[in-house]
Formats: C-alpha cells, structure tokens, sequence
C-alpha cells in the first residue's frame, strides 16, 4: 500500500431542514390551529482514530465530504428526521489542522479517540412555536441553520518511541532489521528509504518498544535538497533519537564529523524541540575497519565530534549488518525507556468532553 502522510480535505456538516408553515385541516375542525413540524438536525462529521490504518490514502483523491441535510419539517406536527453522521478514520497519530490559519484543530494519539469536525445545522422551527394567546394562526416559521464547513490539512506522525536518523546510507534500515522484525529495503545507493518504517523490538517476552526508521537527511535538507525536511515529523512523538553516523564512508573525502555535525544543525532547523530530545550517538559499519584501528578510530572520532558540537551523551559502536552491538543498545534503550516519564494517558472525562465539542469556528 502506497504510504500517504499528508492530505488535504473538505468538510461540511448538513444544513439543518426547514420548519413548514401548515395548518390542521380536518372535517368538523374549521379551525385546527397549526401544525407545522420542525426541520431535522444536519449530520455532524466526527473523526476517529483506527490502528487498523497505517496511511492516509483514504484520502489523497476523494477531498469532499458532505454530510446528509436535515429533512424539513411537514404538517401533522411531522418533524424532518436528522441528517446521517459521517466518521472519518484516520490513523492513530494523526493531526489535523485548518488549511488556511494552519492552527491545530485536533491531535488524536490513541486508538479509538473520536473528535467532532463539523457540526450540523439546528433545524428550523415550524409555526407550531409561533402560536400564542394573540396569534392564533401564525403562519412564520425558520429555515434552517448551516451546518459548519472547513478546509483542513491532514497530517499522520507515526507513533514511536525511539527515532532514527541519519544520512543516507548510514545503515538505519540496515539497524531496524538487526534489532526487530520489520524488513525495509536495502541497497548499497543512497534514498533506499522513501517512506517511514516502523518496528517493535521485544527485548524480551513482557518488554518492548517501537522504532521508527524515516528517509535520510544531507546537509541542505531544511532548503528542500534531497528529500528534504518532511519527514522529519514522524520523529517529533519520538522520547529518544539515535543519531547513526557511518565510520567507513565509501566516499574518502567525505568527513563523518562534518556530515554528523550537518545532520544535527539540519535538525534544529525544523524544530528546536526535536534537537532538545535525548540524542543517542550511534557508530555503525564497524565491519569495514580493520579490527587493529577500529578503537583509534572510534575515538578519534569522538574526540572531534564532541569537541566541535559539545555533544556529551551516550555513544555505541556496532556493525549493523552483522547485529555485533545492537543487542546492548536494545537493553539500553529499554531501560532509559522505562525510567521515562510515560506520555501522559487521556482522562476518559476529558475524552468525553473533547468527543462531544464541536470544532471551533
């Protein structure tokens, strides 16, 4: 299934119905009074969180959704049934925001959080409510009201509790298959990742965690240049990163100092938040030195890297391809993953009452 991250839609709840102006007209009732009935409720739109999805090409091509209007009212007191509701379903991880202020409707982060988009029109009031010791026979009654419409962005972040990131050809999906099940492409040419990937890592039967593999960075990835900066949003609901940085480059005049220090600067470009999130320093292809100057290699690298980018967290070197490493940096993981604050869990009050809200205008 062709992965799809982003999308743009229209919405619209239903116009609520008519009210009807209408009189009781019966054999021996000259003067029935009225019954003009009420126009029904437009449909409202909700949208709703499904971990059975894992893209939104749902609605990359059908853009339009439009609720069912209210049936207007008749006589006989006979009010107009409501409009039929429409839920959306979207991944979990998905955001949504208004196309045209870019303001933050809704964030669903959990499996089953069903949100009000757009609510429907209230039906018109039919002449019955006119009726009064004055006006015996009012012959006024309302049209329905709008039902809300908006113009919205669609945006899946993937949920994960570790990151990857990386230049191209650092290893990261070759790291993903040595430490879970999930099986990415990989080449020896750069961009072999073209959309995220995801694995869970069970150290063992009761523990695991999630990792998220995202498309390479190169230095001028904040202007646009290689895949650019866009998915660099599946990382920003990451607790931890690791920063995997290829010690053998195939390039001899490529400078891995240089490149990671690139890497990072690209970061803080898009979000100052995401480059504030522990940052793991990981040095992989291991494999490609020679055994005798893998030590001085490592360390010589460190020495410079620490030296002009202050980085002072953890570092491990590994050879991806072969797993030599990877274990003890899954045990790792696990265990500063478990000292972490866990996301704070949604109060089903508080669930309840962002269910019901309708969207703001």
């Amino acid at each position: 299934m062709k992965f799809i991250d982003e999308a743009k839609i229209y919405v619209k709840a239903g116009d609520g119905g008519n009210g009807v102006a209408s009189f009781r007209r019966e054999k021996y009732i000259p003067m029935g009074g009225p019954d003009g009935g009420d126009g029904g409720r437009g449909g409202n739109i909700f949208i709703q969180a499904d971990r059975n999805l894992n893209t939104l090409v749902d609605y990359r091509y059908t853009r339009k959704f439009l609720a069912q209007r209210g049936e207007n009212g008749r006589g006989s007191d006979c009010y107009g049934a409501a409009g039929e509701d429409i839920t959306l379903k979207v991944p979990v991880g998905t955001a949504v925001y208004d196309l045209n202020t870019e303001e933050l409707l809704v964030d669903l982060p959990r499996d089953g959080m069903k949100v009000l988009l757009a609510q429907g029109g209230k039906g018109g009031l039919g002449n019955i409510h006119f009726k009064s010791s004055t006006n015996r026979a009012p012959r006024k009654c309302t049209k329905g009201e709008p039902g809300q419409e908006f113009e919205l962005r669609l945006e899946l972040r993937v949920l994960a509790d570790v990151g990857l990131l990386g230049l191209p050809n650092a290893g990261k999906s070759t790291f993903i298959r040595a430490v879970s099940a999930a099986r990415p492409k990989v080449a020896d040419y750069p961009f072999t990742t073209m959309h995220p990937n995801l694995g869970v890592v069970r150290v063992d039967d009761n523990r695991s965690f999630v990792i998220a593999d995202v498309p390479g960075l190169i230095e001028g990835a904040a202007d646009g240049a290689g895949l650019g900066i866009r998915f660099l949003k599946h990382l920003q609901r990451t607790r931890v990163l690791l920063h995997l940085v290829d010690l053998a480059p195939f390039d001899p005049a490529a400078d891995p100092v240089h490149d990671a220090i690139a890497i990072v600067e690209e970061l803080g470009k898009y979000d100052p938040e995401l480059l504030a999130k522990p940052r793991w320093l990981i040095l992989n292809k291991l494999d490609l030195i020679p055994e005798g100057e893998r030590q001085e290699r490592v360390e010589a690298f460190l020495k410079a890297y620490r030296r002009q980018s202050g980085f002072a967290g953890p570092h491990f070197a590994i050879a991806a391809i072969s797993g030599e490493g990877c274990r003890e940096i899954t045990y790792a993981l696990m265990e500063t993953l478990e000292q972490m604050a866990p996301p704070l869990p949604v109060d089903d009050k508080d669930e309840d009452n962002a269910a019901s809200a309708p969207a703001q205008e």
